[in-house]
């Protein structure tokens, strides 16, 4: 053939190419004795794979014996995606707050807060607080309540009745005392931290946020497990009427709220939505 000589087209079924040709592969004599690459059970004429051997989304991967018929998809409570809503910014909203911010004071501590005041929150101590009278009481009980069997079984009548009277005014202590714990108050307003106590003499102690030089909580480790603190408040001044203050709960919320209207009491403002410049005119 010479060069200027055109090339004479293939065949028709010669040298074709083998994707192009029945016989090859999965049709060819050698497989046929293997049902695995037998052709009906591994493609289908069409140009996608069969649904029976291929994948469906109910039934999966042919040959894959898990069971995916009861599979759900994760479902997620507005509680939990709360902490990655943004603000339109696309920013999250930062970490959610244990501790809501209160609107209105207690009658309790109303009558300690002056107009232009404005009331943050409000916080009992923690329960732990009570450990000591309820442990008396409970003891006595138990101790006083024994004694009085004991003593009514050896017809002392007398001291059966002392160990009553005395088991009432262990009994009647302790109501005391988690009377004053229900009326003792840690309180945070925009200006000062208060500490109101006492029920027939009332005491109220505080500090001005400006004067707090120094602040922070001491946690131990049962207060890390039932999250309570003590807090320590240093001042530039010597005599400070608020120093410690024990028991009180969350102490790592109640510390930021406090740093928060310390260093930024703008932010408070705008989260409560108020006008600070408006309402302190």
């Amino acid at each position: 053939m010479g060069p200027a000589e055109p090339r004479q087209p293939r065949e028709e079924g010669e040298h074709r190419p083998q994707e192009e040709d029945d016989a090859f592969g999965y049709n060819d004599p050698a497989f046929d004795d293997n049902p695995e690459y037998a052709r009906s059970a591994a493609y289908s004429d069409s140009t996608a794979y069969a649904g029976e051997t291929g994948y469906t989304p109910a039934a999966g991967y042919a040959g894959d014996d898990r069971d995916t018929s009861e599979y759900q998809a994760p479902v997620f409570t507005p509680e939990e995606l709360e902490g990655l809503d943004d603000d339109g910014s696309g920013v999250p909203g930062g970490p959610r707050r244990v501790l809501p911010l209160e609107d209105e004071p207690t009658t309790l501590v109303s009558r300690y807060l002056f107009p232009t005041e404005r009331y943050r929150g409000e916080w009992k101590r923690h329960w732990i607080h009570l450990s000591g009278p309820l442990g008396i009481g409970a003891g006595a009980t138990l101790l006083l309540g024994y004694l009085a069997g004991f003593l009514s079984k050896q017809d002392i009548n007398g001291l059966v009745t002392t160990a009553v009277l005395l088991w009432l005014a262990v009994i009647s202590w302790v109501a005391w005392k988690v009377f004053d714990w229900y009326f003792d108050r840690f309180i945070l307003t925009n200006k000062r931290v208060m500490v109101v106590n006492g029920i027939v003499t009332r005491k109220v102690a505080m500090m001005p946020l400006l004067r707090v030089t120094d602040m922070k909580y001491e946690q131990s480790a049962l207060g890390r497990l039932l999250s309570y603190g003590t807090f320590v408040l240093e001042s530039a001044g010597q005599d400070q009427a608020l120093r410690e203050v024990k028991h009180l709960p969350n102490p790592n919320e109640l510390y930021l709220r406090v740093v928060e209207e310390m260093y930024e009491p703008q932010a408070v403002e705008a989260r409560l939505g108020k006008d600070g410049d408006g309402e302190d005119a």
